[in-house]
């Protein structure tokens, strides 16, 4: 009995991951408000009534896709190893793991932003933005933890976190566009630069300068 219902817990995740797979596919040829369900379990090989199964709706599925990238994220970030014991090390280890992480994936990228349908989350329901958005905050937690271990206080190392992660953002939009092209420019290198400039203006500035938190 036991071996039969391990058959078949396998045999549903299995089936589970079938579907997250063909509707990762879906969503990105359609977006979110042009998938259907019948689609999805086209792309499965399942009936439209096999999915409901497992999720009440496309947006279900979109929200359990992004949980599992999210999830990927927070392992990626919590696997960073910084190269000494210091909080500027420490910064640059989680910040270079989060954009690491979106940069060698693109399409976590876009189900990270809401890419896929248009840099709105359509469709989700509030209780499950928020967890998500709350997940999404958890792999930068530790990089505001180590700002405020340099010195600057909760709303000041906010401010730079928030600020490090859009400068991040757009710069790996740049790259997954392809856009960063046009500047001659890497990704990569204008990140660490980025990195490099905030530290050391930390670093002259403390907590107490005028530029520690940027514009005040």
């Amino acid at each position: 009995m036991e071996a039969r219902l391990l058959r078949q817990q396998a045999m549903s995740q299995t089936r589970r991951a079938l579907v997250l797979d063909a509707a990762r596919a879906v969503f990105e040829e359609h977006g979110i408000e042009g998938a259907s369900i019948r689609e999805i379990a086209k792309r499965a090989g399942y009936t439209p009534g096999a999915i409901y199964s497992y999720f009440e709706s496309k947006e279900a599925i979109y929200g359990a896709l992004l949980a599992e990238s999210l999830d990927r994220l927070n392992t990626a970030v919590n696997s960073a190893r910084p190269q000494d014991d210091s909080a500027a090390a420490f910064l640059k280890g989680k910040a270079l793991g989060w954009f690491g992480f979106y940069a060698a994936n693109p399409r976590e990228l876009d189900l990270g932003f809401y890419l896929v349908h248009g840099l709105a989350p359509r469709g989700l329901t509030s209780d499950l933005n928020q967890r998500l958005n709350a997940r999404l905050h958890e792999a930068l937690v530790p990089c505001q933890q180590a700002l405020m271990a340099m010195g600057l206080d909760a709303a000041a190392a906010e401010r730079e976190n928030t600020a490090l992660f859009a400068h991040g953002v757009g710069l790996l939009l740049l790259q997954h566009t392809g856009r960063i092209r046009m500047f001659k420019q890497d990704a990569t290198a204008l990140f660490d630069h980025y990195l490099a400039a905030l530290l050391l203006r930390i670093a002259i500035h403390g907590k107490d300068g005028p530029d520690a938190a940027g514009c005040r």
